[in-house]
């Protein structure tokens, strides 16, 4: 079910109806008639692939279907390899916590946000400490200003129950999990960038060639006309 969403994603061959097509590769791009692009992969036993249909004109690849949709594939595997499961850590004070347990998981705490993760801190109180909760919401407070460089406060401490809670959330937050779809359209125009840097750097070289080639003509016929009045 996927391999099918992943084929209906490219137009393919004879799907691909513009007038011309911008053909991208190892040894550079090219536009050329669409027509002749399609002749282009039939004589190499290879398809046609159009990778950016927005672009103009559309960017397409001289490359095996199958092998084609093999490589996104692969790519996003890598893709979802890298991305970091965002978890919920708890730090449990009490609310007369002595200042060794405190700067113990304070630690634990900087540790896990910088990892990427959340952290819910909450104060208990029990029986009839909870006399003390402005003790604990202080603590809450203090606790938030201590992790300031790398984390940020999601809401003031609110009393639930028995528990007082304060969230924080990693200031360099991990990689969210992306929808299959949203995976495949990034592969799609990250290639696709690529695919137009390199047809602007090859127009910004062949500009620079044929300034050159002005540079150098005005230069003789400058000499030559010196050259002339000496004469004279």
């Amino acid at each position: 079910m996927k391999n099918d969403k992943m084929k209906n994603q490219y137009r393919v061959n004879e799907q691909i109806r513009v007038r011309e097509v911008r053909i991208v590769g190892d040894e550079g791009s090219t536009v050329v008639p669409t027509r002749q692009a399609l002749d282009m992969a039939h004589d190499q036993g290879v398809d046609l692939v159009e990778i950016s249909p927005n672009a103009n004109p559309p960017v397409c690849r001289l490359i095996d279907y199958s092998k084609f949709l093999y490589q996104q594939k692969k790519r996003q595997k890598e893709m979802k390899a890298k991305q970091v499961k965002v978890e919920v850590k708890e730090i449990r004070f009490g609310p007369q916590t002595d200042e060794h347990d405190y700067q113990f998981k304070l630690k634990h705490a900087k540790e896990f946000l910088e990892e990427g993760n959340k952290v819910r801190a909450y104060v208990f109180f029990r029986g009839r400490s909870i006399l003390f909760k402005e003790q604990g919401e202080v603590l809450l407070l203090r606790f938030a200003n201590d992790l300031e460089e790398c984390g940020k406060v999601e809401g003031m401490p609110s009393l639930e129950g028995k528990k007082m809670f304060l969230y924080l959330a990693p200031k360099k937050a991990g990689v969210a999990k992306k929808s299959q779809q949203a995976r495949d359209r990034e592969a799609s125009e990250l290639e696709a960038k690529e695919a137009a840097k390199q047809a602007k750097q090859e127009a910004e070289a062949e500009k620079s060639s044929n300034g050159g080639l002005f540079a150098n003509a005005k230069i003789s016929a400058d000499a030559l006309k010196k050259l002339t009045e000496t004469d004279e």
